[in-house]
């Protein structure tokens, strides 16, 4: 087959780790930077144009899209959908996963486990709001955070009182959930494809620091997980529409709760700490599920 990976480059680890399973594969794989990218919009016969060539032929398209360019990467995953090409992820799941918000309300109305969450606007609530998650310590978050940037530890509720008070002085969106005090710094990393967990870490934050993201500092260990937590990671990737999925659950004394969902998972860490060939399962994914047309959305927004 044809595959095209969106990338901004070719030198990351993932996307390297993506073209050498394709390759060995017998496929095509060539990595084409998103943002190169531009789009001919016209009635029955969507193009995509790259450095002055037209693509065509493609079977199918990796997404491996940052957060800062989701609007322009979920607009040309639409063209590609448009065009018939078959995407890992869809343009609609990438969308619902980069929007932290929405994400915690499709999972909540699925019943699955999540840390109590507040969202609110005006400062004269914020006191309410705070209560309503359970008091302080608190995490706060910015909704367009990623890497554990702009992810907040209050201590003390007269500090949640001032750190949500400036982020919304500053008309920045973030949300408010209760601290997982248990999990010790610790959250599970599921590797989700095809509504299978084919990998899982242990990421620990280092000492002093709440975020387990490895790009903190933080390492990663093979980890054994509970049914429950296969369960919990799989329903997660469904609920969001992810056909390949990185889910990140704490362990809480009420059970496996859900921090995020997402739709481009780094596999660097995760393929070092499990010694899974992760970019292997995607193609066989791939290889099993691409036909042209076959996407749920056609390119439409929902």
């Amino acid at each position: 087959m044809k595959i095209a990976i969106l990338s901004r480059r070719s030198s990351l680890y993932s996307t390297r780790r993506l073209v050498e399973a394709g390759r060995e594969r017998g496929h095509e794989v060539r990595v084409i930077d998103t943002l190169r990218c531009y789009m001919n919009i016209t009635s029955h016969r969507p193009e995509i144009h790259y450095k002055g060539e037209n693509l065509t032929g493609f079977d199918a398209v990796i997404p491996r899209i940052g957060s800062s360019i989701t609007f322009y990467g979920t607009a040309l995953m639409r063209q590609f959908e448009m065009m018939g090409v078959f995407p890992v992820n869809e343009s609609v799941s990438i969308a619902r996963s980069r929007d932290k918000l929405r994400s915690l309300q499709l999972l909540s109305r699925e019943g699955i486990g999540l840390p109590v969450t507040g969202f609110a606007h005006s400062p004269d609530d914020v006191q309410d709001l705070i209560t309503m998650v359970g008091g302080a310590p608190l995490v706060i978050k910015l909704l367009e955070g990623t890497q554990g940037i702009g992810v907040v530890l209050a201590e003390t509720r007269k500090t949640a009182e001032s750190i949500i008070e400036a982020f919304m002085g500053l008309r920045a969106n973030i949300m408010v959930q209760e601290y997982i005090k248990e999990a010790g710094g610790a959250d599970i990393r599921c590797l989700v494809v095809a509504g299978k967990v084919v990998a899982s870490m242990k990421r620990q934050a280092k000492e002093g620091e709440f975020r387990s993201n490895l790009h903190r500092g933080g390492n990663a260990t093979l980890v054994r997980i509970t049914p429950e937590e296969r369960a919990t990671a799989v329903r997660a990737a469904k609920a969001i529409g992810l056909n390949v999925a990185g889910v990140d659950i704490l362990r809480s004394n009420h059970g496996p709760v859900v921090m995020e969902v997402n739709s481009s998972p780094g596999l660097e860490g995760i393929e070092a700490a499990t010694h899974k060939d992760v970019a292997g399962q995607i193609f066989s994914f791939i290889e099993k599920h691409a036909a042209p047309n076959r996407t749920r959305t056609k390119g439409r927004r929902g």
